[in-house]
């Protein structure tokens, strides 16, 4: 049997909720191979970033050439990439690979930790979201990318436009940060889905970013359309968080094995 194979860009969470440590496991549970190319190691715990490491850029190049001319992939992944020098590589990178790539804009921290230098916003919008076939902003990135501040649904399909502007095929604002239920607007301009969840009261939903775009990604390699891996992701981003656990002493992280679980798991 030959698994789908995904690849992962994105920097390590010693504290396993976020970062390639979500992706893969994300990765696992949705019936896919993961492999990670990793940008960054960062000091990281439930309270938040005590420190981050980018890699060289030869060392990002190197693990994903690697990975793409032996092994193959039928999706990319992209999160934290850190620097200016490092997401024009990986987006040199995947703009050479034939697979969808998901981009998650990743900028701050669910803790609000800056984990891309502001020096480096200029190549995400010019070089990075052209490369994209999903991009996953969260309200925070959308403002730092665009500019737009969404304060209510009918500011998610401003923001999504400024987002296409910049060239990815399809854009999903994730608008979790706003009251009420937990709306998200995928679109590529022409056609929109929304999707809907409940909110759910758990304050432990460190890595939802990094989960949800892995999920997207897994879809993908699966050969969903675009539309059909984003609903399947939120049903699991959704779950994920309804089993997110205390760990440590701040936010804990979603239970990415949530769904393989048994009734009688503890």
């Amino acid at each position: 049997m030959s698994l789908p194979r995904v690849l992962t860009v994105a920097g390590s969470d010693s504290g396993g909720g976020a970062g390639i440590q979500a992706d893969l496991k994300t990765m696992l549970a949705l019936g896919v191979h993961g492999m990670s190319v990793i940008t960054a190691v960062t000091a990281q715990n439930s309270l938040g970033v005590q420190g981050a490491w980018e890699l060289p850029v030869e060392a990002v190049r190197a693990q994903y050439r690697s990975v793409v001319d032996d092994i193959g992939v039928q999706a990319v992944k992209t999160g934290m990439l850190a620097s200016a020098e490092l997401v024009e590589a990986v987006a040199e990178l995947i703009s050479g690979t034939d697979a969808p790539a998901v981009v998650d804009p990743v900028g701050v921290s669910k803790h609000g930790d800056p984990l891309l230098a502001a020096s480096a916003l200029q190549s995400v919008r010019t070089k990075l979201l052209p490369a994209a076939t999903v991009a996953t902003p969260n309200l925070d990135e959308v403002a730092q990318l665009t500019g737009v501040h969404v304060e209510s649904e009918d500011d998610l399909r401003r923001a999504a436009a400024a987002v296409l502007a910049y060239g990815p095929r399809w854009v999903l604002i994730k608008g979790g940060h706003l009251s009420g239920d937990a709306v998200d607007l995928l679109t590529d301009g022409s056609s929109e889905h929304w999707l809907r969840a409940p909110r759910l009261d758990n304050r432990h939903t460190h890595g939802t970013g990094c989960t949800l775009a892995s999920a997207i990604a897994s879809g993908l390699a699966k050969g969903l359309t675009v539309p059909e891996a984003v609903a399947q992701a939120k049903e699991y981003v959704t779950g994920a968080i309804a089993a997110g656990f205390a760990l440590g002493a701040g936010i804990g992280p979603v239970d990415h094995a949530w769904a393989l679980r048994g009734p009688h798991a503890g």
